[in-house]
């Protein structure tokens, strides 16, 4: 099984070869990898930043603690969720879903107030909660891409998202930085990739029922 090579191959690059940069070809497959991703009722409610711009990066370095993958890996990819859902997004989503596959649209409004009506029933903390989840599928499939085209990566929670979201706006686009992921290829000097994968034994991690 290949995806289980890819797996073992990737690691949480420490430190990525500043001189070393991930073309344009590749960045456009790890998008539609992104794009392809699960989401809650297909709503997808959320927008992926990706940045390559150096001094843009320095900036965002010392809000990541100062952490050198910021600025030294190829592109940074800044997953944001919306701040809130508006009924407006399920509209959309259902006038999408109508156009692609060609149904008329009377025919799934019910699917659309159904959705609406489960939203409803969450408290505005849940909201919250549920939208900050959803990136994270999609940085699963980020890393999974870049796994099987030999692109080093690393997710990252260490940053503040307040801070990201003053530096690139994000706050008057109702987006929230989430998660982020540095993309590139590991510098031969990084020790982490010669070290072995510490994980759970399968009988500690799967119960069978």
């Amino acid at each position: 099984m290949e995806l289980l090579k890819n797996m073992e191959w990737r690691y949480a690059t420490k430190k990525f070869d500043p001189d070393k940069k991930v073309g344009s070809s590749e960045i456009a497959k790890l998008k539609k990898a992104i794009q392809l991703s699960v989401s809650s009722y297909g709503l997808q409610l959320y927008k992926v930043l990706i940045i390559e711009d150096k001094a843009l990066r320095q900036k965002l370095k010392p809000v990541s603690w100062n952490q050198n993958q910021i600025t030294d890996a190829s592109h940074l990819f800044v997953f944001c969720n919306y701040s809130k859902v508006e009924p407006s997004d399920i509209e959309t989503h259902i006038h999408l879903t109508s156009e692609i596959r060609n149904i008329d649209i009377e025919k799934i409004r019910g699917y659309g107030d159904f959705i609406v009506s489960k939203l409803n029933e969450k408290t505005d903390i849940e909201k919250t909660n549920w939208l900050e989840r959803q990136p994270y599928i999609a940085l699963a499939n980020l890393l999974m891409a870049c796994a099987e085209l030999r692109i080093d990566a690393c997710p990252m929670e260490g940053f503040e998202p307040e801070k990201y979201n003053t530096i690139l706006g994000l706050d008057q686009q109702g987006l929230n930085a989430c998660v982020i992921a540095t993309v590139g290829y590991r510098h031969n000097d990084d020790r982490s990739q010669k070290q072995a994968k510490v994980r759970k034994p399968l009988e500690a991690l799967f119960m069978e029922i």
